[in-house]
């Protein structure tokens, strides 16, 4: 991302104002307000003799006075939070010691981190003498953290957040994130969640709690622009693909996670802000059902199916498959975008579905409308 250290969140909110590259949003302004709050106050500590919290980032004397409060950002799919966000973390100078990570890899690293001290030869630390340790080590890497799409799903992190955030800001560590759920409405109906409590209470004590959640969706304004069903095959409606894939997601670098279903995974190769990635055999070769197909519609805003090939009788298992898929995304109002060897009346050619094949091509072509890619 490129550096802009003379311009400030609302300079660069402004600029792309200007340049027809944004639309105004009266709701995302109010974000930007409170991003240029913690960015003027960062930037005040910065450039201050070394007398105050921003030593910490020196080194050069203990601190002072307790670091700014951090932003935490929620609202809907698909209303610019991560945008924002991005503004902020684009102004800061490269002097200031930052870090913009999607939530789910920092968990990882945070997992890898606990089991590598507990294997080490001699280190029997329980995960409370470990956590400070890990704290520090981020401190001394990272003054300021941007996370994308904030959420706990997982007991285990529930229980180790609470004790790893005290530490961080603790060491005077500034957190700005986003996501889709209010703080108290994080990890909603988890197992032992009364001890999850005291850390909603620390984000909003150390944190401004900001709503973004605008009327306007961009990502389907992106779907109705751009489309969401492109054939047939080959290389120009993978570049199309690709290109809508990243508009969707900001550009976002993607990773990669597994769905458990009752004991068995689904590999899920590319993922960003809520965007997954799939292909036709990624999903309807395999021997999945509706239970699987249910939990993918669940997880994730907007779902690509790519590489869907004419189906014959010689296919019909993989037919039934994508017709179950298609109803699961359908129930739930996922967004989907699709690349296919023909458009969805053309695409069963077989004899054993034709009849229920219909209802999912009628699907597939309400998915496009406006109405669908509209609904909430």
């Amino acid at each position: 991302m490129s550096q802009s250290p003379n311009l400030s969140p609302q300079a660069l909110y402004d600029q792309r104002l200007d340049s027809g590259e944004l639309r105004p949003d009266p709701v995302q302004e109010e974000a930007i307000t409170s991003l240029q709050r913690l960015y003027e106050e960062v930037m005040t500590a910065h450039k201050a003799k070394p007398k105050n919290w921003f030593e910490r980032v020196t080194g050069l004397a203990s601190r002072a006075a307790e670091a700014p409060k951090g932003i935490y950002m929620y609202g809907g799919v698909g209303r610019g939070k991560s945008m924002v966000m991005d503004l902020f973390f684009e102004a800061l100078p490269i002097a200031i010691k930052k870090r913009r990570v999607h939530f789910h890899q920092f968990m990882i690293e945070v997992h890898e981190y606990i089991h590598s001290r507990r294997q080490d030869d001699g280190i029997r630390e329980g995960v409370d003498a470990v956590l400070p340790m890990l704290a520090e080590r981020i401190a001394e890497r990272s003054r300021i953290l941007c996370f994308d799409e904030f959420h706990v799903v997982d007991v285990a992190d529930a229980m180790i957040l609470g004790r790893l955030f005290t530490a961080l800001f603790d060491r005077d560590v500034i957190v700005v994130t986003t996501s889709n759920w209010e703080p108290d409405r994080l990890y909603e109906g988890g197992l032992q969640r009364d001890r999850f409590l005291p850390f909603i209470e620390l984000i909003k004590k150390r944190m401004e709690v900001v709503k973004l959640d605008s009327e306007t969706d961009y990502r389907a304004l992106c779907l109705k622009s751009e489309g969401a069903y492109f054939h047939p095959l080959g290389r120009t409606t993978l570049v199309k693909v690709n290109e809508v894939f990243a508009k969707l997601t900001d550009h976002a670098v993607c990773y990669s996670e597994k769905l458990e279903v009752k004991g068995h995974k689904i590999p899920v190769n590319q993922v960003a802000k809520g965007v997954a990635r799939f292909t036709f055999a990624d999903l309807c070769e395999r021997p999945y059902g509706a239970e699987d197909f249910l939990l993918i519609a669940e997880r994730y805003r907007t779902v690509f199916l790519e590489n869907i090939p004419k189906l014959g009788y010689d296919r019909r298992n993989e037919a039934k498959r994508l017709m179950i898929l298609i109803d699961a995304l359908y129930e739930t109002g996922t967004k989907l975008v699709i690349s296919a060897d023909a458009l969805p009346d053309k695409l069963y050619i077989g004899e054993d579905h034709a009849f229920e094949f219909e209802r999912t091509v009628s699907r597939l072509l309400e998915m496009q409308s406006k109405e669908y890619i509209e609904r909430s």
